[in-house]
């Protein structure tokens, strides 16, 4: 039988938390742990992003032609080399620019029901921040100018974001109905967007 990992994937630095929380395969790659991240808290995979163990012991993501330090690929790195027991966790960094690092904790191990698809969400609170708005420092400041309607700053943001956006809109379903239900699918067809 296939164990299975609960993972708490939490948005370093959020206030109030920004968190998911799903339930993987422990035999996954990081590789496939990458879009399970991607896809549960909302973000468009526009960026280069890394698995980092420790405190910066070793570094696993998709190698690239220009990488000069040594890592591990995590094209073949199976996730339960790192994430086998309860409480063991990993951080993992989307966007070198803007620097989101998530905390992946494991809450639980668990054998899989027959009868559900893996990888699944199972919950989590509040909307992905937007992309390109300047890590978690310009979040906050994101907020707070959300805060001010009628100002020009206001009309600014809302312009840039092309909408108004709800810090707290977040749904479980509809998430799972977008991207687990078909996760493999859905991964190859990001996966030909993905950054080089």
């Amino acid at each position: 039988m296939t164990n299975i990992l609960e993972l708490d994937i939490t948005i370093k630095g959020s206030k109030p938390k920004i968190w998911r929380r799903v339930q993987v395969p422990a035999g996954i790659t990081f590789y496939e742990l990458h879009y399970v991240v991607q896809f549960a808290m909302g973000w468009q995979n526009d960026h280069l992003h890394q698995f980092i163990v420790g405190k910066g012991e070793e570094y696993i993501r998709p190698p690239h032609e220009t990488d000069f330090e040594e890592l591990t690929d995590s094209r073949v790195t199976k996730i339960s080399e790192h994430l086998a027991a309860p409480n063991n966790n990993i951080v993992y960094e989307y966007d070198f620019g803007d620097s989101w690092e998530h905390d992946l904790v494991v809450k639980k191990v668990f054998e899989a029901d027959p009868n559900q698809y893996y990888p699944v969400l199972v919950g989590g609170e509040r909307a992905c921040p937007p992309e390109d708005c300047g890590g978690i420092w310009g979040y906050a400041d994101l907020q707070e100018t959300l805060k001010k309607p009628g100002t020009k700053a206001y009309k600014e943001m809302v312009e840039w974001l092309g909408d108004v956006f709800d810090p707290e809109a977040f749904e479980v379903k509809k998430m799972n109905d977008a991207y687990f239900k078909n996760f493999m699918e859905k991964m190859k067809e990001w996966d030909i967007l993905a950054p080089s």
